[in-house]
Protein backbone atom coordinates (compact mmCIF):
# COMPACT_ATOMS: atom_id res chain seq x y z
CA UNK A 1 0.00 0.00 0.00
CA UNK A 2 0.80 3.54 -0.86
CA UNK A 3 0.38 7.32 0.20
CA UNK A 4 2.05 9.87 -1.16
CA UNK A 5 1.32 13.66 0.14
CA UNK A 6 2.36 16.53 -1.56
CA UNK A 7 1.63 20.34 -2.52
CA UNK A 8 -0.74 19.25 -5.51
CA UNK A 9 -2.52 16.49 -3.83
CA UNK A 10 -2.60 13.35 -2.07
CA UNK A 11 -2.73 10.40 -4.20
CA UNK A 12 -2.44 6.51 -2.96
CA UNK A 13 -3.41 2.87 -3.45
CA UNK A 14 -7.34 2.08 -2.34
CA UNK A 15 -7.30 -0.14 0.95
CA UNK A 16 -5.09 -0.77 3.53
CA UNK A 17 -4.51 0.64 7.00
CA UNK A 18 -4.73 4.32 8.18
CA UNK A 19 -1.67 6.22 7.13
CA UNK A 20 -0.80 3.53 4.57
CA UNK A 21 -2.89 4.03 1.61
CA UNK A 22 -5.82 6.22 0.48
CA UNK A 23 -8.03 4.73 3.25
CA UNK A 24 -11.29 6.48 3.81
CA UNK A 25 -9.98 7.92 7.04
CA UNK A 26 -7.12 9.25 4.88
CA UNK A 27 -9.42 10.63 2.50
CA UNK A 28 -11.47 12.44 5.77
CA UNK A 29 -8.37 13.75 6.80
CA UNK A 30 -7.14 15.36 3.60
CA UNK A 31 -10.70 16.82 2.60
CA UNK A 32 -11.13 18.01 5.55
CA UNK A 33 -7.49 19.91 6.02
CA UNK A 34 -8.40 21.06 2.27
CA UNK A 35 -11.47 22.22 3.89
CA UNK A 36 -9.81 24.40 6.43
CA UNK A 37 -7.02 26.07 4.54
CA UNK A 38 -9.75 27.11 1.50
CA UNK A 39 -11.97 28.85 4.23
CA UNK A 40 -8.57 30.97 5.87
CA UNK A 41 -7.17 31.45 2.11
CA UNK A 42 -10.31 32.74 0.76
CA UNK A 43 -11.27 34.20 4.25
CA UNK A 44 -14.82 32.69 4.33
CA UNK A 45 -16.65 30.95 6.70
CA UNK A 46 -18.24 29.15 4.26
CA UNK A 47 -16.67 28.23 0.60
CA UNK A 48 -18.57 26.04 -2.14
CA UNK A 49 -16.07 23.83 -3.89
CA UNK A 50 -16.31 22.30 -7.40
CA UNK A 51 -15.57 18.14 -7.25
CA UNK A 52 -15.25 15.76 -10.47
CA UNK A 53 -13.58 12.68 -11.31
CA UNK A 54 -12.81 10.64 -13.64
CA UNK A 55 -14.19 6.72 -14.08
CA UNK A 56 -12.10 4.72 -11.90
CA UNK A 57 -13.84 2.04 -9.85
CA UNK A 58 -13.10 3.49 -6.45
CA UNK A 59 -14.27 6.95 -7.65
CA UNK A 60 -18.28 6.54 -6.60
CA UNK A 61 -16.60 5.71 -2.77
CA UNK A 62 -13.85 8.28 -2.67
CA UNK A 63 -16.66 11.03 -4.36
CA UNK A 64 -19.35 10.43 -1.56
CA UNK A 65 -16.45 10.57 0.98
CA UNK A 66 -15.02 14.10 -0.10
CA UNK A 67 -18.49 15.58 -0.52
CA UNK A 68 -19.68 14.82 2.92
CA UNK A 69 -16.78 16.24 4.21
CA UNK A 70 -17.08 19.08 2.98
CA UNK A 71 -20.48 19.69 3.53
CA UNK A 72 -19.56 18.60 7.23
CA UNK A 73 -16.42 21.22 7.39
CA UNK A 74 -19.28 23.72 6.07
CA UNK A 75 -18.42 24.08 2.29
CA UNK A 76 -21.16 23.96 -0.78
CA UNK A 77 -20.36 21.92 -3.10
CA UNK A 78 -20.98 21.73 -7.03
CA UNK A 79 -20.69 18.39 -7.72
CA UNK A 80 -20.27 17.68 -11.45
CA UNK A 81 -19.61 14.10 -11.76
CA UNK A 82 -17.84 12.41 -14.28
CA UNK A 83 -15.37 15.00 -15.99
CA UNK A 84 -11.58 15.31 -16.99
CA UNK A 85 -9.26 17.31 -15.00
CA UNK A 86 -9.32 20.54 -17.45
CA UNK A 87 -13.51 20.11 -17.47
CA UNK A 88 -13.10 20.47 -13.42
CA UNK A 89 -10.77 23.33 -13.69
CA UNK A 90 -12.75 25.49 -15.91
CA UNK A 91 -16.11 24.44 -13.77
CA UNK A 92 -14.29 26.06 -10.94
CA UNK A 93 -13.79 29.42 -12.30
CA UNK A 94 -17.29 29.49 -14.73
CA UNK A 95 -19.17 28.53 -10.66
CA UNK A 96 -16.73 31.20 -9.69
CA UNK A 97 -16.28 28.98 -7.02
CA UNK A 98 -13.25 28.98 -4.13
CA UNK A 99 -11.50 26.05 -4.82
CA UNK A 100 -11.76 22.30 -6.40
CA UNK A 101 -11.14 19.26 -5.86
CA UNK A 102 -10.27 16.47 -8.76
CA UNK A 103 -10.43 12.75 -7.89
CA UNK A 104 -8.19 10.95 -10.44
CA UNK A 105 -5.09 9.75 -9.95
CA UNK A 106 -4.17 10.40 -13.57
CA UNK A 107 -1.69 7.81 -15.39
CA UNK A 108 -1.81 5.65 -12.47
CA UNK A 109 -2.97 2.17 -12.34
CA UNK A 110 -6.77 1.57 -11.29
CA UNK A 111 -5.87 0.37 -8.06
CA UNK A 112 -4.68 4.21 -7.35
CA UNK A 113 -7.05 6.84 -6.72
CA UNK A 114 -6.07 11.34 -5.31
CA UNK A 115 -7.37 14.36 -4.52
CA UNK A 116 -6.08 17.06 -6.50
CA UNK A 117 -6.50 20.19 -4.93
CA UNK A 118 -7.64 23.43 -6.63
CA UNK A 119 -7.22 26.99 -5.83
CA UNK A 120 -9.68 29.70 -7.23
CA UNK A 121 -8.77 30.40 -10.76
CA UNK A 122 -8.86 26.19 -11.18
CA UNK A 123 -5.07 26.07 -11.04
CA UNK A 124 -3.09 23.95 -8.04
CA UNK A 125 -2.07 24.99 -5.18
CA UNK A 126 1.35 26.75 -5.26
CA UNK A 127 4.14 25.19 -3.00
CA UNK A 128 3.61 27.57 0.05
CA UNK A 129 -0.19 26.79 -0.03
CA UNK A 130 0.45 23.16 -0.77
CA UNK A 131 2.64 23.05 2.80
CA UNK A 132 0.35 25.03 4.97
CA UNK A 133 -2.82 22.34 3.99
CA UNK A 134 -0.21 19.41 4.77
CA UNK A 135 0.66 21.39 8.51
CA UNK A 136 -3.02 21.31 8.99
CA UNK A 137 -3.88 17.74 8.14
CA UNK A 138 -0.51 16.86 10.58
CA UNK A 139 -1.62 18.56 13.02
CA UNK A 140 -5.86 17.49 12.72
CA UNK A 141 -6.86 21.17 13.15
CA UNK A 142 -10.32 20.66 11.92
CA UNK A 143 -13.60 22.59 12.92
CA UNK A 144 -16.69 21.05 11.82
CA UNK A 145 -19.66 22.77 11.20
CA UNK A 146 -22.59 22.55 13.49
CA UNK A 147 -25.91 21.39 11.90
CA UNK A 148 -27.53 24.82 10.98
CA UNK A 149 -24.45 25.77 9.30
CA UNK A 150 -23.48 22.47 7.29
CA UNK A 151 -22.53 22.80 3.48
CA UNK A 152 -25.29 22.03 0.90
CA UNK A 153 -24.56 19.97 -2.73
CA UNK A 154 -25.88 20.32 -5.86
CA UNK A 155 -24.90 18.07 -9.22
CA UNK A 156 -24.59 19.51 -12.71
CA UNK A 157 -23.71 17.05 -15.24
CA UNK A 158 -23.23 19.39 -18.39
CA UNK A 159 -19.95 21.18 -17.57
CA UNK A 160 -18.24 19.05 -20.59
CA UNK A 161 -20.75 20.63 -22.48
CA UNK A 162 -19.83 23.70 -21.47
CA UNK A 163 -15.63 23.28 -21.59
CA UNK A 164 -16.19 22.28 -25.22
CA UNK A 165 -18.09 25.32 -25.94
CA UNK A 166 -14.86 27.01 -24.74
CA UNK A 167 -12.67 24.98 -27.21
CA UNK A 168 -15.34 25.87 -30.28
CA UNK A 169 -14.65 29.52 -29.27
CA UNK A 170 -10.86 29.41 -29.17
CA UNK A 171 -9.93 31.94 -32.29
CA UNK A 172 -7.24 29.55 -33.51
CA UNK A 173 -9.87 26.70 -33.71
CA UNK A 174 -11.05 26.11 -37.06
CA UNK A 175 -14.40 24.44 -36.98
CA UNK A 176 -15.20 24.71 -40.61
CA UNK A 177 -11.57 23.91 -41.87
CA UNK A 178 -11.62 20.28 -39.83
CA UNK A 179 -14.93 19.95 -41.19
CA UNK A 180 -13.68 20.29 -44.58
CA UNK A 181 -10.97 17.89 -44.01
CA UNK A 182 -12.59 15.45 -43.65
CA UNK A 183 -10.75 13.55 -41.19
CA UNK A 184 -11.02 9.50 -39.79
CA UNK A 185 -10.09 9.44 -36.59
CA UNK A 186 -9.46 7.01 -34.11
CA UNK A 187 -9.17 7.35 -30.40
CA UNK A 188 -8.66 5.36 -27.44
CA UNK A 189 -9.78 6.70 -24.11
CA UNK A 190 -8.70 3.75 -21.75
CA UNK A 191 -12.21 3.52 -20.26
CA UNK A 192 -12.38 6.73 -18.30
CA UNK A 193 -14.09 10.96 -18.62
CA UNK A 194 -12.14 10.82 -22.23
CA UNK A 195 -14.46 8.20 -23.33
CA UNK A 196 -17.39 10.74 -23.23
CA UNK A 197 -15.55 13.95 -23.82
CA UNK A 198 -13.64 13.02 -27.42
CA UNK A 199 -16.24 12.03 -29.14
CA UNK A 200 -18.30 14.91 -28.33
CA UNK A 201 -15.62 16.89 -29.32
CA UNK A 202 -14.84 15.59 -32.47
CA UNK A 203 -18.28 15.61 -33.61
CA UNK A 204 -18.60 19.05 -32.36
CA UNK A 205 -15.20 20.11 -34.63
CA UNK A 206 -17.52 17.50 -37.51
CA UNK A 207 -15.33 15.06 -37.49
CA UNK A 208 -17.92 12.34 -38.42
CA UNK A 209 -15.84 8.89 -39.10
CA UNK A 210 -14.73 8.03 -35.50
CA UNK A 211 -13.18 4.94 -34.35
CA UNK A 212 -13.86 4.41 -30.63
CA UNK A 213 -11.53 1.99 -28.67
CA UNK A 214 -11.92 1.70 -25.00
CA UNK A 215 -14.48 4.79 -24.75
CA UNK A 216 -16.54 2.98 -21.42
CA UNK A 217 -16.04 5.16 -18.74
CA UNK A 218 -16.47 2.12 -16.19
CA UNK A 219 -12.54 2.64 -15.17
CA UNK A 220 -11.54 -1.32 -15.86
CA UNK A 221 -8.20 0.76 -17.68
CA UNK A 222 -7.43 -2.12 -20.55
CA UNK A 223 -4.07 -1.61 -20.81
CA UNK A 224 -0.94 0.25 -18.95
CA UNK A 225 -3.00 3.83 -18.92
CA UNK A 226 0.08 5.82 -18.78
CA UNK A 227 -0.24 6.70 -22.76
CA UNK A 228 3.87 5.79 -23.86
CA UNK A 229 3.99 3.71 -27.24
CA UNK A 230 4.67 0.41 -25.50
CA UNK A 231 1.01 0.44 -24.20
CA UNK A 232 -0.84 1.92 -27.73
CA UNK A 233 -0.37 -1.00 -29.75
CA UNK A 234 -4.52 -1.87 -30.03
CA UNK A 235 -4.92 2.07 -31.64
CA UNK A 236 -1.99 1.65 -33.69
CA UNK A 237 -3.53 -1.54 -35.12
CA UNK A 238 -6.83 -0.14 -35.83
CA UNK A 239 -4.81 2.63 -37.22
CA UNK A 240 -3.65 0.63 -40.15
CA UNK A 241 -6.40 -1.81 -40.33
CA UNK A 242 -8.74 1.51 -40.40
CA UNK A 243 -6.80 3.54 -42.47
CA UNK A 244 -7.19 6.18 -40.13
CA UNK A 245 -5.60 9.78 -40.45
CA UNK A 246 -4.63 10.43 -37.40
CA UNK A 247 -5.20 8.97 -33.74
CA UNK A 248 -5.82 10.40 -30.40
CA UNK A 249 -4.83 8.58 -26.73
CA UNK A 250 -5.57 10.26 -23.29
CA UNK A 251 -4.99 9.73 -19.91
CA UNK A 252 -7.82 8.78 -17.64
CA UNK A 253 -8.53 12.50 -16.52
CA UNK A 254 -7.75 13.70 -19.87
CA UNK A 255 -4.56 16.12 -19.38
CA UNK A 256 -2.39 14.76 -21.01
CA UNK A 257 -2.38 13.78 -25.33
CA UNK A 258 -0.73 11.37 -27.46
CA UNK A 259 -0.78 11.36 -31.17
CA UNK A 260 -0.50 8.60 -33.41
CA UNK A 261 0.24 9.39 -37.22
CA UNK A 262 -1.92 7.83 -40.22
CA UNK A 263 0.81 4.97 -40.41
CA UNK A 264 0.46 3.44 -36.73
CA UNK A 265 3.73 5.34 -35.66
CA UNK A 266 3.95 7.06 -32.56
CA UNK A 267 4.36 11.12 -33.13
CA UNK A 268 5.83 11.21 -29.84
CA UNK A 269 4.56 12.49 -26.49
CA UNK A 270 7.01 15.22 -26.58
CA UNK A 271 6.07 16.22 -29.95
CA UNK A 272 2.29 17.09 -29.21
CA UNK A 273 3.51 20.64 -27.23
CA UNK A 274 6.19 21.35 -29.94
CA UNK A 275 3.65 20.96 -32.80
CA UNK A 276 0.50 22.66 -31.61
CA UNK A 277 3.05 25.63 -30.10
CA UNK A 278 4.31 26.03 -33.90
CA UNK A 279 0.86 26.58 -34.56
CA UNK A 280 0.17 28.87 -32.11
CA UNK A 281 3.37 30.69 -32.56
CA UNK A 282 2.47 31.49 -36.39
CA UNK A 283 -0.45 32.84 -35.49
CA UNK A 284 0.26 34.59 -32.02
CA UNK A 285 4.31 35.50 -31.90
CA UNK A 286 5.54 35.41 -28.29
CA UNK A 287 7.10 33.19 -25.66
CA UNK A 288 7.34 29.42 -24.69
CA UNK A 289 7.97 27.10 -21.52
CA UNK A 290 8.07 23.59 -20.67
CA UNK A 291 9.81 22.08 -17.84
CA UNK A 292 13.77 21.04 -17.69
CA UNK A 293 13.01 17.34 -18.40
CA UNK A 294 10.96 18.69 -22.07
CA UNK A 295 12.48 18.23 -25.13
CA UNK A 296 14.66 20.72 -26.75
CA UNK A 297 12.28 20.69 -30.17
CA UNK A 298 10.39 23.61 -28.45
CA UNK A 299 13.34 25.69 -27.80
CA UNK A 300 14.19 25.27 -31.30
CA UNK A 301 10.51 26.37 -32.63
CA UNK A 302 10.04 28.89 -30.26
CA UNK A 303 13.14 30.64 -31.66
CA UNK A 304 12.54 30.41 -35.10
CA UNK A 305 8.93 32.06 -34.55
CA UNK A 306 11.33 34.65 -33.20
CA UNK A 307 10.22 34.45 -29.25
CA UNK A 308 12.21 33.34 -26.42
CA UNK A 309 11.51 29.93 -24.38
CA UNK A 310 12.32 29.30 -20.65
CA UNK A 311 12.77 26.38 -18.49
CA UNK A 312 10.78 26.12 -15.95
CA UNK A 313 10.95 23.22 -13.00
CA UNK A 314 8.96 19.87 -13.29
CA UNK A 315 5.42 20.28 -12.12
CA UNK A 316 2.35 21.86 -13.70
CA UNK A 317 2.20 25.30 -11.40
CA UNK A 318 5.71 25.80 -11.81
CA UNK A 319 5.48 25.66 -15.52
CA UNK A 320 1.91 27.83 -15.21
CA UNK A 321 4.07 30.53 -12.64
CA UNK A 322 6.72 30.75 -14.92
CA UNK A 323 4.56 31.58 -17.83
CA UNK A 324 2.38 33.98 -16.48
CA UNK A 325 5.78 35.73 -15.60
CA UNK A 326 7.41 35.64 -19.06
CA UNK A 327 3.79 36.08 -20.76
CA UNK A 328 3.82 32.86 -22.42
CA UNK A 329 1.50 32.42 -25.16
CA UNK A 330 1.47 28.47 -24.60
CA UNK A 331 3.47 26.17 -22.65
CA UNK A 332 3.15 22.90 -20.94
CA UNK A 333 4.64 19.63 -20.26
CA UNK A 334 6.96 17.16 -22.66
CA UNK A 335 3.82 14.18 -21.20
CA UNK A 336 1.35 15.70 -23.68
CA UNK A 337 0.33 17.97 -21.53
CA UNK A 338 -0.45 21.22 -23.69
CA UNK A 339 -1.43 24.48 -21.33
CA UNK A 340 -2.68 27.32 -23.54
CA UNK A 341 -3.91 30.19 -21.75
CA UNK A 342 -6.30 31.86 -23.89
CA UNK A 343 -8.27 28.74 -22.76
CA UNK A 344 -7.01 28.19 -19.18
CA UNK A 345 -3.78 27.69 -17.28
CA UNK A 346 -4.01 23.72 -17.30
CA UNK A 347 -3.50 21.30 -19.44
CA UNK A 348 -5.82 20.59 -21.59
CA UNK A 349 -6.21 17.33 -24.35
CA UNK A 350 -9.35 19.04 -25.44
CA UNK A 351 -7.55 21.84 -26.51
CA UNK A 352 -4.17 20.22 -27.95
CA UNK A 353 -6.89 18.10 -29.85
CA UNK A 354 -8.83 21.18 -31.34
CA UNK A 355 -5.51 23.34 -32.45
CA UNK A 356 -3.85 20.02 -33.65
CA UNK A 357 -6.71 19.09 -36.43
CA UNK A 358 -7.06 22.87 -37.06
CA UNK A 359 -3.26 22.64 -37.68
CA UNK A 360 -3.74 19.66 -39.67
CA UNK A 361 -6.40 20.70 -41.98
CA UNK A 362 -4.42 23.69 -43.10
CA UNK A 363 -1.09 22.28 -43.48
CA UNK A 364 -1.82 19.77 -46.24
CA UNK A 365 0.25 17.46 -44.86
CA UNK A 366 -0.59 13.71 -43.24
CA UNK A 367 0.43 13.65 -39.44
CA UNK A 368 3.65 11.73 -40.14
CA UNK A 369 5.22 14.50 -42.68
CA UNK A 370 4.12 17.37 -39.95
CA UNK A 371 6.04 15.22 -37.59
CA UNK A 372 9.06 14.99 -39.70
CA UNK A 373 9.07 18.97 -40.52
CA UNK A 374 10.47 18.95 -36.57
CA UNK A 375 13.87 19.10 -35.19
CA UNK A 376 14.44 15.36 -34.57
CA UNK A 377 15.57 14.33 -30.67
CA UNK A 378 15.27 11.45 -28.41
CA UNK A 379 15.10 10.85 -24.73
CA UNK A 380 16.55 8.60 -22.56
CA UNK A 381 15.22 7.80 -19.12
CA UNK A 382 17.49 6.25 -16.79
CA UNK A 383 17.70 6.01 -12.78
CA UNK A 384 20.42 5.12 -10.37
CA UNK A 385 20.24 4.02 -6.91
CA UNK A 386 21.66 4.96 -4.17
CA UNK A 387 22.13 3.47 -0.67
CA UNK A 388 20.27 5.92 2.30
CA UNK A 389 23.53 7.13 3.39
CA UNK A 390 24.61 9.03 0.45
CA UNK A 391 24.20 12.77 0.13
CA UNK A 392 22.35 13.21 -2.82
CA UNK A 393 22.52 16.70 -2.89
CA UNK A 394 26.42 16.73 -2.29
CA UNK A 395 26.81 14.45 -5.36
CA UNK A 396 24.41 16.26 -7.74
CA UNK A 397 26.62 20.24 -6.27
CA UNK A 398 30.04 17.88 -7.07
CA UNK A 399 28.22 17.29 -10.64
CA UNK A 400 27.40 20.87 -11.51
CA UNK A 401 31.38 21.72 -10.68
CA UNK A 402 32.58 18.98 -12.76
CA UNK A 403 30.43 20.05 -15.86
CA UNK A 404 30.30 23.77 -14.74
CA UNK A 405 32.29 25.04 -18.36
CA UNK A 406 29.05 24.34 -19.74
CA UNK A 407 25.41 26.02 -19.40
CA UNK A 408 24.29 24.52 -16.20
CA UNK A 409 20.71 24.86 -14.66
CA UNK A 410 20.04 24.06 -11.15
CA UNK A 411 15.93 25.81 -10.11
CA UNK A 412 15.35 21.76 -9.81
CA UNK A 413 18.22 19.34 -9.50
CA UNK A 414 21.17 19.93 -12.11
CA UNK A 415 20.57 20.14 -15.81
CA UNK A 416 23.54 20.24 -18.40
CA UNK A 417 23.30 22.00 -21.68
CA UNK A 418 25.70 20.61 -24.48
CA UNK A 419 26.10 21.49 -27.79
CA UNK A 420 24.24 18.62 -28.86
CA UNK A 421 21.81 18.16 -26.13
CA UNK A 422 21.61 17.93 -22.66
CA UNK A 423 21.31 16.00 -19.44
CA UNK A 424 18.94 17.01 -16.09
CA UNK A 425 19.43 15.54 -13.10
CA UNK A 426 16.43 15.35 -10.05
CA UNK A 427 16.29 13.68 -6.81
CA UNK A 428 13.52 11.58 -5.67
CA UNK A 429 11.19 13.20 -3.18
CA UNK A 430 10.68 9.68 -1.64
CA UNK A 431 13.45 7.33 -1.78
CA UNK A 432 17.76 7.56 -2.82
CA UNK A 433 17.48 7.74 -6.57
CA UNK A 434 18.78 10.22 -8.94
CA UNK A 435 16.69 10.19 -12.24
CA UNK A 436 18.23 11.32 -15.31
CA UNK A 437 17.15 12.13 -18.44
CA UNK A 438 19.14 13.18 -21.25
CA UNK A 439 18.28 14.26 -24.78
CA UNK A 440 20.18 14.16 -28.03
CA UNK A 441 19.70 13.94 -31.80
CA UNK A 442 20.17 10.01 -31.72
CA UNK A 443 19.56 7.54 -28.95
CA UNK A 444 23.27 6.38 -29.22
CA UNK A 445 24.17 9.71 -28.24
CA UNK A 446 21.64 10.47 -25.58
CA UNK A 447 22.41 7.29 -23.96
CA UNK A 448 26.10 8.15 -23.77
CA UNK A 449 25.70 11.55 -22.47
CA UNK A 450 23.31 9.19 -19.94
CA UNK A 451 26.13 6.97 -19.23
CA UNK A 452 28.39 9.05 -18.78
CA UNK A 453 27.09 10.64 -16.22
CA UNK A 454 25.89 7.70 -14.29
CA UNK A 455 30.03 6.61 -14.37
CA UNK A 456 30.34 10.15 -13.44
CA UNK A 457 27.90 9.66 -9.71
CA UNK A 458 29.12 6.17 -9.14
CA UNK A 459 32.81 7.82 -9.19
CA UNK A 460 31.98 10.59 -6.63
CA UNK A 461 29.38 8.28 -4.35
CA UNK A 462 31.73 5.56 -4.72
CA UNK A 463 29.68 2.94 -5.69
Amino acid sequence: MTLIKSISGIRGTIGGTIGDGLSPIDIVRFTSAYAEWLKAYAQKSKCTVVVGRDARISGPMVDQLVTGTLMGCGCDVVNIGLASTPTTEVAVTMEQADGGIILTASHNPKQWNALKLLNEKGEFLNQSQGEALLAIAADEDFQYAPVDHLGSVCYKADYTDKHIETVLKLKLVDVEAIKAAKFHVAIDCVNSVGGIALPKLLKALGVENIEELYCTPNGEFPHNPEPLPEHLGDIAKVMDEKKCDVGFVVDPDVDRLAIICEDGSMFGEEYTLVSVADYVLQHTPGNTVSNLSSTRALRDVTEQHGGHYAASAVGEVNVVELMKNSEAVIGGEGNGGVIYPEAHYGRDALVGIALFLTQLAKSGKTVSELRASYPGYYISKNKIELTPQIDVDGVLTVIKGVYKQFEVNSIDGVKIDFPQGWVHLRKSNTEPIIRIYSEAPTKEQADTFANAIIDEIKRIARI
